[in-house]
């Protein structure tokens, strides 16, 4: 399958791409080898499908968390927990929630873009999103504050790419939570699908606090815990909830 570019969200920026995210140095799992099951292709976003008040349709799963089977063989997902802003016939398009960037910091990043005030009124954690151009960065956050350009995931949540958010938060205002994720997880047409028919993940409902909270060496287990099940006994062949 031919990977896509993704179409611009509105007002969206970047940060230099020859300035590589520092995680922790510590793995939240083993890596391991890469196989072809979890291959994360560009993704064409489509800012129409996110933009509506309607429950995703049948069977699709935007808004909601995927969770990384204990079985997960891609390094760059083993014990991953992320959050699907969009999944529709067209692809999916998600953030990781539980790698934490160390560098750049959200000054450091406000500096490069000309954001003031500096340093901000309001911090935010960065996290590294996904493989898929982590140069692009997008705010995940809370709908109690959206801005132009900002997609509606459902009823509570909103992404925004915009420089707008990042001018908001920086002078002390904005979401009521909110963090920023740099690059994002995609899927072509009925990958991510496929994948959950292979019980590559999981899924469960999204809450704020796996969203938004900073314990990230327990938010696999934690998310996990949604579903009463420990990750230890599942097996390879688990169906997904």
């Amino acid at each position: 399958m031919q990977a896509r570019q993704p179409r611009a969200v509105p007002g969206q920026w970047g940060i230099a791409p020859d300035k590589p995210l520092e995680t922790p140095a510590e793995p939240l799992a083993q890596r391991g080898g890469c196989d072809q099951i979890c291959h994360m292709a560009s993704f064409h976003i489509q800012t129409d499908a996110l933009q509506t008040d309607q429950p995703p349709p049948e069977g699709f799963l935007t808004g909601q968390l995927l969770i990384a089977m204990p079985s997960m063989a891609d390094p760059r997902f083993q014990q991953s927990v992320i959050y699907l802003c969009a999944h529709t016939p067209e692809g999916a398009m998600g953030l990781v929630l539980n790698r934490p960037i160390v560098k750049p910091t959200f000054d450091e990043l406000l500096k490069q873009l000309d954001v003031v005030p500096l340093p901000p009124v309001r911090q935010i954690e960065l996290r590294a999103g996904g493989p898929v151009e982590n140069a692009r960065g997008f705010v995940l956050h809370t709908s109690d504050w959206t801005g132009e350009g900002s997609l509606k995931v459902d009823a509570t949540m909103a992404l925004t790419a915009s420089l707008d958010v990042l001018k908001v938060i920086a002078g002390g205002g904005g979401p009521r939570a909110c963090v920023l994720a740099l690059g994002y997880a995609g899927w072509g047409p009925g990958q991510l699908d496929e994948e959950i028919q292979q019980n590559v993940w999981l899924s469960v409902p999204a809450d704020e606090t796996l969203l938004f909270d900073t314990g990230h060496d327990t938010k696999w287990r934690r998310a996990f815990a949604k579903l009463r099940v420990d990750p230890v006994l599942l097996s390879d062949t688990a169906g997904h909830a």
